[in-house]
């Protein structure tokens, strides 16, 4: 997920937290988001590239804002050595949540200002958001990676995100978070799609052949996978969730100016 113009102009805007651009009250419990550019807002010149926090909202109940800072190119260390982190801790409150999701671009190994290693610094860097959410008495949670559209001449859907989902596992049980597997999910949702089906969840268009990001269909089903996985780890109750086994059209998905 390298960074173009168009990437890095989205990401200066996804700074700003939807749910508070425009001011006014605070609304109660929100639910934060840390992660790269599988989850981060996308603008009318990104689509039809639809992260799936996009579509979170759909699946929680009214009330219940999610405040989206995830943002293009991003590892859990360039997160928070922008500074980023520490935006969202600066407005997180008692009660509120942070889903904290990072791996793709923690693979970079060419690039030193994202890369970490799995079982070390990428854990490391983990734990900061981890304690800075505790410090804040607000609820951290780690989602694994979504994984990317990759299969083999067989048609077996393959992972491809290393050892960084095992390490989230791993940090995880170690810290009592809780764990919302969606890189195992996903993947199997992969496989039971195939290989064609799989193209009209992803940002496949006229012109881009694109395995990583998703296009609205691809988002919803990721975002979907998301909420009922919050609902199982007992982040989130059955009041708090909608429409898990409802259609959601795609038309829904709005790429603001």
């Amino acid at each position: 997920m390298s960074l173009s113009r168009r990437q890095l102009t989205g990401a200066a805007i996804a700074a700003v937290p939807l749910p508070f651009a425009a001011g006014g009250k605070r609304p109660g419990r929100t639910l934060y988001i840390a992660g790269d550019s599988t989850a981060a807002q996308k603008y009318a010149d990104a689509a039809p590239e639809t992260g799936w926090g996009m579509a979170l909202p759909f699946f929680l109940r009214d009330g219940m804002p999610v405040a989206n800072h995830a943002v293009n190119g991003r590892s859990s260390k360039s997160f928070v050595d922008e500074g980023r982190l520490e935006v969202i801790l600066g407005e997180i409150r008692a009660g509120d949540l942070l889903l904290v999701q990072f791996g793709h671009n923690d693979q970079k190994k060419e690039d030193l200002t994202r890369y970490t290693e799995p079982w070390s610094t990428y854990q490391q860097y983990l734990r900061r958001y981890v304690e800075g959410a505790r410090d804040r008495g607000a609820r951290p949670v780690l989602a694994t990676p979504v994984e990317r559209r990759r299969f083999d001449a067989a048609g077996t859907a393959l992972p491809s995100h290393g050892e960084y989902p095992a390490a989230m596992r791993a940090l995880a049980a170690a810290e009592g978070v809780p764990l919302l597997d969606v890189q195992a999910l996903s993947l199997a949702l992969w496989q039971r799609l195939g290989v064609e089906s799989t193209k009209t969840y992803f940002n496949w268009t006229a012109t881009e052949q694109d395995n990583t990001h998703f296009n609205p269909p691809g988002a919803i089903e990721v975002a979907r996978i998301v909420a009922r996985e919050l609902l199982r780890a007992r982040v989130l109750a059955h009041r708090d969730v909608r429409r898990l086994d409802a259609g959601v059209p795609a038309s829904w998905i709005d790429w603001p100016a």
